[in-house]
Parts: structure tokens; C-alpha cells; sequence
């Protein structure tokens, strides 16, 4: 591991939570939905980190369940790695529960699985790496 890339906020609106946040004098400077996860995301960095904004874009989806069930707040805190394979490979290998088998491609590219809360101490972790240049 090698920074926290990020935190994770599950909101009902991107749009009015961002308010809050531009208050703080941060800006949000990317926003995509990444459809496979039925999410709009908006990122603000922060030295060298950033908080991503979750808004579902279904009741159903993931965020959207967390949202009814949770309200809006903390959803994820993910790590930064370098070598995401190989790190998939030693949790599993050490029986770490992950909730997805295979490494996905999400927001601005980047490549990301998640960490099941009952391995991680209740916390959903996500763990990431950059985008790969050209691909």
C-alpha cells in the first residue's frame, strides 16, 4: 500500500452535495458514471488523495442500497497500490474475502476490486492502482 487513494461518500445528489465541498474552497474536477456499478462519481483532490463522490443511478444498484439502508456518508475507503494483480493474488491466497474475483476498470480508468467488510474489520475497502498509460 502505498497512499489512501481515496474516501468514498455515498449521496443521494452529486449536485447538492457538492456545494458543501466547494465551500471548503476544493472543486470538483472529474465526473463520469461508470455503468457497470450504476454510479455517477465526482472527484476532488486533495493533495494527494481525493474524496469521490457515489450518487446510484439506480435504486437497486449497489450505492443505491446503501443508501436506503445506510444514509448517506462513508462508503468505501480505498487503497492505493502498485501492483494490482499481484496483490489480489496474495489476499486470496491469505483467504482474504474479496467481493469481486476479478480486477474491473472503473472511473478515469483507473483498476480497483473490493475488500469484503468482514475481512477488513467492518470497512468496505476498495483497493486501486492507476490506470494503465495506453490502454
Amino acid at each position: 500500500m502505498t497512499r489512501i487513494d481515496h474516501l468514498g461518500i455515498a449521496v443521494n445528489s452529486i449536485e447538492a452535495a457538492r456545494g458543501f465541498y466547494e465551500a471548503l474552497g476544493l472543486t470538483v474536477t472529474h465526473e463520469e458514471t461508470v455503468e457497470h456499478e450504476q454510479v455517477h462519481t465526482a472527484m476532488i483532490p486533495m493533495f494527494d488523495s481525493r474524496i469521490e463522490l457515489l450518487e446510484p443511478t439506480s435504486v437497486d444498484s449497489p450505492v443505491g442500497r446503501f443508501l436506503k439502508k445506510r444514509g448517506e456518508g462513508l462508503h468505501h475507503v480505498a487503497l492505493h497500490v502498485d501492483n494490482i494483480a499481484d496483490t489480489l493474488r496474495t489476499l486470496r491466497a491469505r483467504g482474504i474475502r474479496v467481493i469481486s474475483e476479478e480486477v474491473q476498470v472503473g472511473a478515469g480508468g483507473h483498476l480497483y476490486f473490493f475488500v469484503h467488510p468482514s475481512s477488513a474489520g467492518g470497512v468496505l475497502l476498495e483497493i486501486c492502482q492507476d490506470p494503465i498509460p495506453g490502454s
